[in-house]
């Protein structure tokens, strides 16, 4: 589904999107290991002998204040990201924008919680975006590459392009 603008979808519309039917082509959400004993605990996030890490470029930290903050939508063209919550919670909305990807259009929501550690992996050509769902929410964000702040490999578009997918509805 193309990104739409200042628009929220109607329910046909958000029926006809691709809703987890399947997760989409290169995204992988990774249950990590945590080591505990009496001291507390270690969590390995990502490695760069890791199979779904082509390249490593950088590591930095992205902290909401509070609850219900968006940071969405962007994508890369060549940049892997692998995003782990090392405090709070979120919800990460992906949507495939590769046409020649034979998940094209589909939208996956997952939940990152430091209650069960995860990384997400995001390809390049995935819109993606996160709300924090708690207080002083942290990510850990790894790169695949080194960021160029003279020519940015992203293309940015606004958090309701693709219809409200932010707000938590009950079920």
């Amino acid at each position: 589904m193309k990104p739409t603008s200042n628009k929220t979808l109607t329910q046909a519309e958000i029926e006809k999107l691709k809703w987890n039917q399947s997760t989409i082509g290169g995204v992988q959400l990774v249950a990590l290991e945590t080591n505990m004993d009496d001291r507390g605990y270690l969590v390995e996030i990502v490695r760069s002998t890791d199979p779904y890490v082509p390249k490593f470029g950088q590591v930095y930290l992205v902290g909401n204040l509070t609850r219900g903050v968006v940071r969405a939508f962007h994508k890369h063209e060549v940049l892997w990201d692998y995003f782990f919550i090392s405090h709070g919670s979120a919800k990460f909305v992906l949507v495939d924008d590769r046409p020649q990807s034979p998940t094209y259009g589909a939208v996956n929501i997952f939940i990152l919680s430091t209650k069960k550690h995860s990384l997400l992996v995001i390809p390049p050509g995935v819109f993606h975006g996160w709300m924090s769902l708690e207080d002083d929410t942290q990510m850990i964000s790894t790169a695949s590459e080194v960021y160029n702040r003279q020519k940015p490999d992203e293309v940015r578009i606004a958090p309701d392009s693709f219809g409200d997918l932010w707000t938590v509805r009950g079920r």
